[in-house]
């Protein structure tokens, strides 16, 4: 899209969090009128917004924004607001555009853009992939769902700069003309079955970062994923694909221990499994993600092996807190969903004291408790939330019974204190989202280090 279309509009922003207000800057920075809209105050929503003041952006804070529709030609709507919501429709009645703050930055921002998605994952592969574009020498971008909005990149990056996006379904649902060059799926498992209803819906938004590439673009897919290997049927762009159990023609894989490249008709070794500083086989997986796509985008395999030697990982996913008295914690917050929290569970190798518990996602517990039965490892179960009814029924219908309950994170940690046993470990994973308790999963996992480190 022509950056001149957005001169003169009055774009309705639906949202002033983070992603809101870094758009609301980049409208106005290209002759758009932000018309500013939340149900909050400006005193609730705090120092953030106050950026704002100096720019021609009209405030409409704490009012019913649906009376704001006949005033704008664009609506740009937040992460968190719903596509079949109610102002959503009657823009769509009105003939109003929506948009989301994700597709705005991709039209405006300069730069070469590589993204991914998938249910998890997604922010240990888009930092790794940062961390390897500027060891190859470029400036890159970490940014999108990660929490520094790619409008807040747009407005800083350069045509030769790399913007590195990690996207989510919500954001997938208001694009039409996002365009990375490289783009990855990682994974698709059940999550925000409250937001998309069914596992199509949710499958089919996910493959929507595919839809606007071309012959000379690449689409990274996990082989050992069904639902990812059906995504490459009908593509436009080149398929490379990335495997921790399998060879592929294509792509990344393991073989006698070791990742390789195989990419226009090379084969290039990487490094050791082993060698990968983050543990677990699902590192494993982002690993050979992030060095697929570092290969689509001319990166050569000696930088790769070097940050897969050395990345330290991110916070908020199985972080190392602190030992205590024989005791290792670590804060895996950002285990939103089940399969995430399989994943944490099957890397603990000590008596492992498992916190669970938050926001519900009409999500089914059954496999997790499966998986705590099997891995053998996970001593107790403590559960604090609103889902913890329900965790506690899969648990039961699995056969585990060592559970607990706390009703405040305070409560909670001196719990697991009293629980755990020199030599293991206590680990944040709930496997469900944060705002029954928290605004988001790093407010929770901070919280929970704060605690922690306060023992």
């Amino acid at each position: 899209m022509d950056r001149s279309y957005w001169q003169g509009k009055r774009v309705l922003v639906l949202g002033m969090a983070r992603s809101g207000v870094a758009v609301a800057q980049l409208l106005c920075k290209f002759g758009a009128v932000p018309l500013l809209g939340d149900r909050k105050t400006e005193e609730q929503l705090g120092e953030s917004v106050k950026v704002l003041h100096s720019l021609p952006c009209e405030w409409h804070l704490a009012e019913d924004p649906m009376g704001l529709l006949d005033r704008c030609d664009v609506l740009l709507i937040s992460p968190g607001v719903p596509i079949d919501s109610p102002i959503v429709l009657a823009a769509r009645e009105k003939k109003i555009p929506v948009t989301g703050e994700l597709e705005v930055a991709s039209q405006l921002a300069n730069g070469t853009l590589v993204a991914l998605t998938g249910t998890n994952g997604k922010t240990t592969t888009v930092s790794l992939l940062g961390e390897i574009y500027r060891a190859a020498g470029r400036i890159a971008y970490v940014a999108g769902n990660i929490g520094y909005p790619l409008s807040a990149a747009a407005m800083e990056s350069k045509p030769e700069d790399m913007l590195v996006a990690e996207v989510s379904s919500f954001q997938l649902e208001t694009t039409d003309t996002f365009h990375p060059r490289v783009a990855a799926v990682l994974n698709v498992t059940e999550d925000h079955l409250n937001r998309h209803y069914t596992m199509e819906n949710y499958t089919a938004v996910k493959r929507h970062i595919f839809d606007r590439q071309t012959s000379a673009d690449t689409a990274v897919l996990n082989f050992d994923d069904p639902a990812c290997r059906a995504m490459a049927r009908g593509l436009t762009a080149r398929v490379a694909w990335f495997s921790r159990t399998q060879t592929v023609d294509s792509g990344a894989f393991v073989k006698d221990g070791r990742i390789i490249i195989r990419w226009k008709g090379e084969e290039r070794p990487v490094c050791g499994v082993d060698e990968v500083y983050i543990p677990g086989p699902h590192n494993t997986e982002n690993a050979l993600a992030a060095a697929m796509m570092a290969a689509a985008s001319g990166v050569p395999a000696a930088v790769i092996r070097h940050v897969l030697r050395t990345f330290k990982g991110v916070e908020h996913r199985i972080e190392f807190v602190r030992e205590l008295d024989g005791v290792k914690w670590y804060n895996d917050s950002k285990g939103t969903n089940v399969d995430s929290t399989i994943k944490a569970v099957q890397t603990m190798r000590a008596p492992t004291v498992l916190i669970l518990g938050g926001s519900d996602k009409h999500v089914p517990f059954d496999a997790l408790a499966q998986e705590i039965v099997k891995s053998g490892q996970i001593a107790r179960v403590v559960l604090c939330g609103a889902t913890a009814s329900q965790i506690e029924k899969a648990l039961s219908d699995a056969g585990y019974t060592a559970i607990s309950h706390a009703d405040t994170y305070p409560e909670m940690v001196k719990l697991c204190r009293s629980l755990a046993v020199p030599g293991g470990n206590v680990l944040l994973s709930p496997a469900c989202a944060s705002f029954d308790q928290f605004t988001d999963y790093e407010q929770r996992g901070r919280v929970f280090k704060e605690l922690v480190n306060s023992l």
